[in-house]
């Protein structure tokens, strides 16, 4: 058995869901509470590695790990960006709603236009950036051995 005892992984299977769902909730209501993209994405990030470290993994597991959460990081780079120049096409401005999405009335969930899509973009970026980052100082370990 890899990874740490079963009461543990029990623990962790239970703690990472509650951060996995805290972590969407901060992402996707980050235009009407403090918080947003980057808050929620360490969340995420968080839960990533929590549940790496419980149940343990071996080095084919981490490349795969790592080559998804590039994917992933690059993925809310190029939303971001999209979100960015969709505006700017739209209205000359970068990020400029100019009637893209609906903007719904004040202190509803559907009410921030593109701000909400901006934020699930840096929550993509940083939740898997962060993972990328703890799987490479990971895999320090495969290759310094004797």
């Amino acid at each position: 058995m890899r990874g740490m005892s079963l009461i543990v992984q029990v623990m962790t299977g239970l703690l990472a869901g509650i951060l996995l769902l805290y972590g969407g909730y901060i992402i996707l209501h980050g235009h009407l509470t403090p918080g947003g993209g980057f808050a929620g994405g360490v969340l995420v990030a968080a839960a990533l590695i929590l549940v790496s470290l419980a149940f343990g993994a071996v080095e084919q597991v981490e490349r795969r790990e790592y080559i998804l959460s590039s994917i992933f990081e690059s993925s809310g780079g190029l939303l971001f960006l999209g979100l960015a120049v969709a505006g700017y096409l739209a209205a000359d401005y970068f990020f400029r709603n100019a009637g893209l999405f609906y903007i719904g009335r004040p202190l509803e969930l559907v009410s921030g236009g593109i701000i909400p899509l901006a934020n699930i973009a840096i929550g993509l970026k940083v939740g898997a950036g962060l993972f990328a980052i703890f799987l490479a100082l990971g895999a320090s370990r495969f290759v310094m051995k004797e």
